[in-house]
């Protein structure tokens, strides 16, 4: 390919920028003795989850049936980071091929039970990790007791394994003194769970958790065995808001063409919600993308096809056809709205496939191009 003939807006990836952000996750993990998880929910790229595993990575975490599929054909070791809740989603993870080692996470006792009876029918032996809720109040236990209950059951039932306990402290991003009160207070409620269950003769193997935002803090978490970052390997507005990514960390951006300028200080792209997502960004300036350059100019409003730059008070005047890269505000959900990314490696210039992408059952060869 030519990049003069790539069709906009498109994503575009640079290679030697996600093989140097993966080689860094892989030397934090290996200088502190932490297993290494990438969620691959970032990406969703058979491509991109080889360098993480050529990297080091221990195994793979995986939100959805369809990103499992997909992954199970090039890492045997996956875990399952979203309940396998209902009887389509609870067949299709149990027919993945049986070499795959798989751990699934749950937080309910009847799903427990549900899950372990379809394992039993399908003859295959799973791992279970117990969902925690770290503060985040999303999905896991945050009853001690009702754990200690859980884990107790899961290591009684035939066809499933306790192997410990997974959390996500997704609502720990700002770097100041408010993220810190949290973090400390993650690291009482981590020290206390285990604690506990090593009290109740249930101690947990593994522990899992972590985000890209507390990635290169996870050896303060003391017990912890494994981390599963996801958005690092490319980074967006938020990675470098959390002071984890630089500049020249950023391996993902949307291309895109300026089509219209009606007026002077109003700009019109061809990257709208459709490209971006409509996530605004929680950080200081707002907007729903930046610029890479010039620096400072975001993309100040979205329709589902275009995006309007915000040039008040600035010098720059892009022409009709000029292409401009934007860093997205959150990554994981602009590679979701994405058919394929284009991948930069030095002088070649290739189309990749997103494997993951979608919900209907994958098979091999499924996407390519």
């Amino acid at each position: 390919m030519e990049m003069e003939t790539v069709e906009t807006p498109v994503a575009i990836v640079d290679l030697p920028t996600v093989r140097r952000n993966a080689r860094r996750v892989a030397d934090y993990a290996l200088q502190h003795g932490i297993g290494w998880r990438p969620h691959v929910k970032t990406h969703k790229s058979l491509g991109i989850a080889r360098i993480q595993l050529e990297s080091g990575a221990r195994g793979l975490t995986v939100a959805t049936p369809r990103e499992a599929e997909v992954m199970s054909a090039i890492c045997d070791d996956l875990l399952l980071a979203h309940p396998p809740v209902g009887t389509a989603r609870i067949q299709r993870v149990l027919a993945l091929p049986a070499s795959v080692d798989l751990t699934v996470a749950l937080d309910d006792g009847g799903a427990l039970d549900t899950f372990a009876a379809a394992a039993e029918a399908a003859d295959r032996r799973v791992g279970v990790l117990l969902e925690v809720d770290m503060g985040m109040r999303r999905v896991g236990v945050d009853d001690l007791d009702v754990l200690v209950e859980l884990a107790g059951r899961c290591a009684s039932l035939s066809h499933l394994d306790y192997r410990g306990i997974l959390f996500y402290p997704g609502h720990i991003r700002d770097p100041g003194p408010a993220g810190e009160a949290d973090f400390q207070e993650l690291r009482r409620r981590l020290a206390r769970t285990l604690e506990v269950l090593h009290g109740a003769g249930l101690p947990p193997r593994v522990v899992s958790g972590g985000s890209t935002p507390l990635l290169y803090r996870s050896h303060e978490l003391e017990g912890l065995t494994e981390m599963r970052p996801g958005t690092i390997i490319y980074n967006d507005r938020e990675a470098l808001a959390a002071g984890v990514a630089r500049p020249e960390d950023l391996a993902y951006t949307i291309l895109a063409t300026v089509v219209s300028a009606p007026s002077p200080g109003r700009v019109v792209v061809d990257a709208g919600s459709k490209a971006l997502s409509r996530e605004e960004f929680r950080g200081p300036g707002g907007g729903y993308g930046a610029l890479v350059s010039p620096s400072g100019v975001l993309v100040g409003r979205l329709s589902e096809e275009h995006g309007i730059l915000d040039l008040a008070g600035l010098d720059w005047a892009p022409e009709v056809g000029d292409r401009i890269r934007i860093i997205p505000n959150h990554v994981c959900v602009s590679v979701n709205l994405q058919d394929h990314i284009v991948v930069l490696d030095g002088d070649r210039v290739e189309r990749w496939p997103v494997e993951g992408r979608g919900r209907l059952p994958w098979t091999p060869g499924e996407g390519d191009l």
